[in-house]
């Protein structure tokens, strides 16, 4: 059974802030990892092209998938030269909330410098699948119905009335999912979903629910080589794998209790 990494970054950028430092990547360091998959003969593919590889049982050999979180504006200016130096394509999933002109449907609070709509729309015509990541980036298990819907259907119209293309990828943000969510997010019309998980992805894996690999700002070139070629992925990312199950917890928790008293 083919087992494929999908990357997971955010910013990609030599000077991060404060509030994207732990996630964000050097442009450098990005480089040297894109050249990486290219020298140990990787084929790249979009979200959506592994879904589709899935489906018709044509993965290729050493397939992986590089996604990118929030659309931070270094995507454009830092990340997508390189992607296209080495020809490797990718999916970004974007906060429309969030973005530099997102006008009067700007929602949520954007933790650095974002994309604009014309550097999205720049993107597509490079080659970059675009992915829906929410509106305004909630934790949507934690969200009431009605307002779940309409995170995810506002964000899914606005990406395709200025992309002119389907949207049928997403990410949940923060990776935080829930069976109420999955369902509500294939009613939006979304075929793939990504979380976390910090594992690799099979075909036999629920499609609303791939798992991904962190890469950060900690992610040296020796566990970058491992978490690529599959060597040792549940001790490489032990420490953020029991996180993630431990917080899963907490949070079907929160939302029982709060479901109780009539807040959801």
């Amino acid at each position: 059974m083919t087992r494929v990494p999908i990357l997971m970054y955010h910013s990609v950028t030599e000077r991060p802030n404060p509030e994207t430092r732990p996630l964000a990547v050097r442009t450098s360091v990005f480089a040297e990892q894109m050249s990486l998959l290219r020298d140990r003969g990787f084929s790249p593919l979009s979200l959506g092209g592994l879904t589709e590889a899935f489906h018709s049982g044509t993965v290729p050999g050493k397939p992986i998938v590089v996604t990118f979180d929030d659309g931070y504006a270094d995507f454009h200016s830092d990340a997508l030269p390189v992607l296209e130096r080495h020809g490797i394509p990718a999916t970004v999933f974007v906060t429309s909330g969030w973005l530099a002109d997102a006008g009067r449907h700007a929602a949520g609070r954007p933790l650095d410098t974002m994309l604009s709509w014309s550097q999205v729309r720049e993107a597509v015509s490079c080659g970059v699948e675009i992915g829906g990541h929410s509106h305004s980036h909630p934790q949507l298990d934690q969200l009431p119905d009605r307002d779940l819907a309409g995170e995810l259907r506002t964000n899914k119209a606005l990406l395709e009335d200025e992309t002119g293309r389907p949207v049928v990828t997403m990410a949940y943000p923060y990776g935080y999912s829930s069976a109420r969510v999955r369902r509500e997010v294939a009613r939006a019309g979304y075929s793939t979903a990504c979380a976390v998980a910090n594992a690799l992805t099979s075909a036999v894996h629920d499609r609303l629910a791939l798992p991904r690999l962190t890469v950060a700002a900690n992610t040296t070139m020796g566990k970058f080589l491992r978490a690529v070629e599959g060597s040792g992925i549940p001790l490489i990312y032990l420490k953020e794998r029991a996180l993630t199950k431990g917080y899963a917890v907490v949070r079907r928790t929160r939302y029982g209790w709060h479901k109780a008293r009539g807040r959801v």
